[in-house]
């Protein structure tokens, strides 16, 4: 297939935390139509095994591939920890996987040289050291230390943000000793961004928070344009698939996107 400017970039996620990356996406680039995918049977990935992980993108690239996205954005850490590579592999040269990981490693280098870094994420992302082999391979000395999160997507899955019991549990987690005397704070899942503003308050504002909704458009553009496939006409049109329908991805895509969303069952198995 030839790619050409006005073919759509598809996104995906296990549910809505991805919706911050596709609403980055089209705050940037707005001229570009996207097509995202929210694997709401299946979430969240964070407690799947790697080999579920792999089958679930696998499928939902098939999806995308045949709908003539031109990128496929990989908008989930534990998806681009555990299937990055392997979805590298499925589709050759079809078409660019950009990842949530490498983008925000690449910032991470250049801004906190010599300087600790924090980390919360899933279980899997946590485990997997993704994030720490990657910036140890750029020989920066930068200090990760990692602290496992698992009931904060969960949480943020079921509307509970914003409030005292969600802040209470995410003070719970910043608490852990791990994450004394950092610099600044990675917050390793796409969900994250959706309580960005209590961890502030947990951090009275000192805290340098890096989340990758913003460093991967500004990658996904600089991708674009190098291969000439920016469309920076018209405002694209966007599409919303649900492998089974949720109130609460449609209510989270309303928000994020400021209008009556339509969303259309796609299973992957049938």
């Amino acid at each position: 297939m030839k790619l050409e400017k006005q073919h759509p970039i598809g996104v995906f996620d296990s549910g809505i935390g991805g919706l911050t990356v596709a609403h980055a996406i089209k705050k940037l680039l707005p001229g570009e139509s996207m097509i995202y995918f929210g694997d709401t049977a299946h979430l969240p990935y964070g407690d799947k095994s790697e080999a579920a992980i792999q089958a679930y993108s696998v499928k939902i690239a098939d999806v995308l591939l045949r709908k003539g996205c031109k990128v496929i954005v990989i908008a989930c850490n534990s998806a681009s920890s555990a299937a990055y590579e392997l979805l590298k592999e499925y589709v050759r040269n079809d078409v660019h996987i950009i990842n949530v990981i490498d983008p925000m490693v690449s910032l991470v280098m250049e801004q906190f040289p010599g300087k600790s870094v924090g980390l919360i994420g899933t279980k899997r992302t946590v485990q997997s050291g993704v994030y720490n082999r990657k910036i140890e391979e750029g020989n920066k000395a930068i200090t990760i230390n990692s602290v496992a999160t698992p009931l904060l997507a969960p949480m943020i899955e079921e509307g509970f943000f914003n409030n005292q019991i969600s802040y209470e549990i995410i003070a719970q987690y910043l608490a852990d000793t791990s994450l004394d005397r950092i610099q600044a704070l990675i917050l390793a899942c796409t969900h994250y961004p959706l309580i960005k503003k209590q961890i502030n308050e947990f951090y009275q504002g000192k805290m340098t928070i890096l989340d990758s909704s913003e460093v991967v458009a500004l990658a996904l553009k600089k991708y674009l344009e190098s291969k000439d496939l920016l469309n920076d006409g018209q405002v694209g049109t966007d599409h919303f698939l649900v492998s089974d329908y949720t109130k609460s991805f449609e209510a989270a895509a309303q928000i994020f996107f400021h209008n009556a969303v339509q969303l259309e069952k796609h299973p992957l198995w049938n």
